[in-house]
């Protein structure tokens, strides 16, 4: 795996990235989300494209802040990071957390931040229709295999499409679980739930999706969200499952030996 250059790098040589990766806060500090940011790299790595972050000089998106309510935080949040992306002249980004992704989509542009942006499994997607990305289609032989959908992927920006056909492509045979799509449950994160205690009486909604999970005999879960993957694996262990916990761009790493 290659060095990741920063935008700022990248510019200092007279250069513009082909793609700007936004990491995330989950996809650089949480140490398993930090293995979804690498397998993400190594397929940008195996395809060639140039790409960039920004490093020390991303914050936050300002999602949880103003999930939670916090108006005055998200926005000067947003803007410090709308500044930096504009000074930058960025255009194109990808994104493996749906929460960045749906708040750089939807929330920015009134702040002055227009920017084209795609989930990762949009952008995967993409790259193996346009023959880019060859997928080897091996590894997963004998293993039962079902997909959560997450919300802000799902429910809230309508992509249901471009993680199945990436799991399509890697000869999966997908058992869709009964709560799926427009009609899928959360795994109990949304919102800035991810960042608050359980309220009194309440039966935890990972442990209720893992059951969901588990009643499907598979061995394996796949995601597209930081969030999703935690609360899915405490709800794996909560419950004593084996069940797998993988995001989407982790088993093309593993299908490609990447």
């Amino acid at each position: 795996m290659s060095k990741v250059k920063t935008i700022a790098e990248m510019k200092a040589e007279g250069k513009s990235p082909e793609v700007f990766f936004w990491v995330g806060c989950a996809g650089s500090f949480d140490a398993r989300a930090q293995r979804v940011t690498k397998a993400l790299v190594k397929i940008l790595d195996s395809v060639g494209i140039d790409y960039a972050i920004l490093g020390s000089e991303e914050s936050c998106t300002g999602d949880p802040a103003r999930r939670a309510g916090n108006e005055f935080v998200f926005q000067m949040t947003a803007l410090q990071n709308i500044e930096t992306l504009n000074m930058y002249e960025v255009k194109k980004m990808i994104t493996a957390c749906p929460h960045c992704f749906n708040t750089i989509k939807n929330d920015y542009p009134a702040l002055g931040g227009n920017y084209e942006i795609q989930h990762h499994t949009q952008f995967i997607n993409a790259l193996i229709a346009e023959g880019k990305l060859k997928i080897d289609g091996g590894g997963f032989e004998g293993k039962k295999i079902t997909y959560h959908d997450s919300c802000y992927l799902g429910r809230v920006n309508d992509e249901y499409i471009a993680p199945r056909k990436v799991m399509e492509a890697l000869d999966i045979d997908l058992i869709e679980l009964k709560r799926s799509k427009k009609n899928g449950l959360c795994c109990g994160a949304g919102g800035a739930q991810m960042f608050k205690e359980d309220e009194p009486g309440n039966t935890r909604i990972n442990e209720k999706r893992m059951d969901e999970i588990i009643a499907t005999g598979a061995d394996i879960v796949a995601a597209n969200c930081p969030f999703c993957i935690t609360m899915l694996g405490d709800g794996a262990k909560a419950k004593e499952s084996d069940v797998m916990v993988y995001d989407i761009s982790e088993l093309i790493v593993q299908s490609n030996n990447l």
